[in-house]
């Protein structure tokens, strides 16, 4: 039996954070996956396969502000590319290095002090599943921020602008 689909009351979005590589390329580039798909996080949040696709459409990737800690007062440049893949919401953006606090992130991302992505977001529709999961259907992304606590442990972004060989583009 498919648990009913839930439309939330709340309108504030929601962040869930993911770890990103400390590598960063020198005109700040950076590249990996904000969200990945069908793995729990420590919100005990599923996000489904899918989920991102209406508001991607809606938004586009100029559309989704790019943050530091979530912080709307704190633009550090933009998103250059998002699209869902098999794996999850893969992301390409760019450091804007006339920023004073992008060039402190990008220092940050290089040393490996910080290293995690967290998207904002507002739940359109979801479900709960046995355990209490929630499974994410559909979210409208406000946000993807560079982060100190990622919510997904698990979830690698390891590539800078091509120049790490072990995140390789998963076909959709």
């Amino acid at each position: 039996m498919t648990p009913a689909l839930r439309r939330p009351r709340a309108v504030a979005p929601e962040l869930k954070r993911l770890p990103v590589a400390p590598a960063v390329s020198a005109d700040g580039t950076i590249e990996g996956y904000a969200s990945l798909f069908d793995v729990v996080d420590l919100g005990r949040d599923r996000v489904a396969r899918g989920a991102f696709a209406a508001s991607l459409a809606r938004r586009g990737a100029r559309g989704v502000r790019f943050l530091f800690q979530h912080d709307p007062a704190e633009p550090i440049g933009a998103w250059e590319s998002l699209a869902e893949d098999r794996r999850g919401l893969r992301v390409r953006g760019r450091l804007n290095m006339a920023v004073a606090r992008a060039r402190e992130v990008h220092a940050l991302l290089r040393q490996g002090g910080l290293d995690g992505l967290s998207i904002g977001f507002r739940p359109v529709r979801h479900a709960r599943e046995p355990g209490g999961v929630r499974r994410l259907v559909e979210v409208d992304l406000w946000e993807i921020s560079v982060v100190t606590f990622p919510m997904l442990p698990d979830a690698r972004v390891g590539a800078v602008k091509g120049s790490s060989p072990f995140l390789q583009p998963t076909p959709a």
